[in-house]
Formats: C-alpha cells, structure tokens, sequence
C-alpha cells in the first residue's frame, strides 16, 4: 500500500465517516478523486470516466492576499462575501482557497461587514455544493440572528447545495440564475471499509479498545448493524436539524421542507417551492440590491 500525503489523509478524516451537508454528486466525485491517493479501491464515476479533482482550485491568476481588514471587496456599499466550493469548517484563511471555503473565514468577513461603515448591504456571492456539517448550522443562526441590521441577499452565481442552501437560506433575499439551483436539503454520511484492502495488502490491524461501540464506524473494520443502526439515528437528528434550520429562515413549515426529500431545485422550480425569491442572473441581482438600498 502507498503511503498516503498527509493532505489527502486529513482531508478523508473530514469526508469519510462523519455526517455531511452535501450535494450527492459532489460527494461521489470527492470519493472518486481521493480513492486511488488514499489507496483504498479503484473507483470511477456513473459514465466510467475517469474522475475530476475534487478539490481543484478554479482560480489560475494570482491570488490576492487576505488581511482582517480587507478580506471582502466593497462595491457601491456592498460586501461581496464569497461562498464558493466545498465549504469546510475551519479553513484558516478569510478566502476561498485550493476550491474551498471556511465556515471560519466566512464568519469573520460577514460580521467585519456588519461592523465596517463602508458597508450598507452584503451579499453572500455562492455557488456551493455544500460541504461539512461542522458548523454550518452555527454560521446560518449568526446571519440569522443578525437580520435587520444590514440588508443581507444571497447571491447564486450558480447554485446553493445542502449546507451551502442553509447559509444562503438565512439571508433576507434569495435569487438563483435559470440555469442555477437550491436544496439537497439532507444529510449524507460515508463508511468506507478498508478492511478488505488491508487484508489484501497483507496488513492486519489489532485493535485494543475500553467502551463496546469505541469501534463504531472504523474504516478499518466492517460496518456491524448495530454501528449502521446508531449512525443513522445522528443522521436523522442532523437531518430534523436541517429541516427545522430552513423552515425557520424561509417561512416553510418543517414538514413542507421535510417533504421535499433532499430534491435540488432548478431555477423557477426553486422559487415556487419557497427556497429562493427571484430568477435573476448574479449582475441583475446586484443591481437590484444597489436599486433597494436607494428605496
């Protein structure tokens, strides 16, 4: 077996085998992308090409550095707070980075933004599949508890996934492009078993452990009914989470939201269920953002 870059082994301890807020695509992607460099199995996507990398940084200019003070741009009195990429919870910079966001970095630009005076309104500019569950939900209360201080508008420049739509559902005002989308309102935990890897690498582990379920959910070992049975029950609690998170920001009823079964929504779709408030493409939104503040 080959010895796995310790990148890409932190990067698996924060998708496999803890509860994410993901669209399902981007996660059979991330699993495709990391299989082969985690040595766990060959493993390629539904049209058996070979797999994207999952976590390529689509900026190729010069990135430009982040301070405190200056990690979002000012336009005509608007924060533009990026929202792009996998969304993680602690990503140690203000900025997107390596196809990434921190609910970190995004935290601290949004309340900069409420404190500076430069700023009369903010814009959550996101095009996101989701990410972990870690602190998404503490992030969306904090835009959510903060509302009437600022106008706060969520700006799909694509498309707002799973915990990517619970941020953006905690904004005053939602526009998705036609071609855009919101919801995957749902939760996703993968296991994945290296046991039979190891076994075949002619490596065996020996576990010595104090608790019964100390265990539960190992890559290294099969997952037991029992480990399936409790695992889900956490789901199920994130999931409720979820729901209730969405129904509070937009004005649903949790079953309402519950009904939709993590569906994604494209475009109109998306405003008639109550996720989003226009179709609009990301300049006009912006524009109409600049025509409220002057109302």
């Amino acid at each position: 077996m080959n010895a796995t870059p310790p990148r890409f082994a932190f990067l698996a301890q924060r998708l496999f085998n803890v509860p994410l807020a993901i669209h399902p695509a981007k996660a059979e992607i991330i699993v495709a992308a990391l299989a082969e460099r985690l040595g766990i199995v060959q493993i390629v996507t539904g049209d058996r090409s070979a797999p994207p990398h999952a976590f390529a940084d689509d900026d190729t200019g010069p990135r430009r550095a982040a301070s405190p003070a200056s990690a979002y741009d000012v336009l005509a009195g608007v924060a533009v707070i990026p929202v792009q990429g996998t969304l993680v919870h602690r990503l140690g910079t203000l900025q997107p980075e390596s196809g990434m966001t921190g609910y970190d970095g995004i935290r601290q630009n949004y309340l900069a933004a409420l404190g500076d005076s430069r700023v009369r309104a903010i814009a959550l500019d996101i095009d996101s599949p989701g990410g972990e569950v870690s602190g998404a939900f503490d992030l969306a209360d904090t835009i959510h508890a903060t509302r009437g201080e600022k106008p706060v508008w969520a700006i799909l420049s694509e498309s707002a996934y799973s915990a990517a739509y619970a941020i953006a559902s905690a904004a005053d005002h939602i526009t998705v492009p036609r071609t855009g989308g919101a919801g995957s309102i749902g939760v996703v935990w993968m296991h994945v078993d290296w046991s039979r890897a190891l076994s075949d690498a002619g490596l065996k582990v020996t576990f010595i452990t104090w608790g019964e379920r100390k265990l539960d959910g190992y890559p290294e070992l099969p997952l037991t009914p029992e480990a399936r049975e409790r695992a889900q029950a956490d789901i199920d609690a994130t999931g409720e989470l979820f729901a209730a998170t969405v129904a509070r920001n937009r004005g649903l009823s949790v079953d309402a939201v519950r009904a939709m079964q993590a569906a994604t929504f494209a475009g109109a779709r998306s405003v008639a269920v109550g996720l989003a408030d226009a179709v609009q493409a990301p300049d006009e939104a912006f524009a109409a953002l600049l025509e409220s503040l002057e109302q």
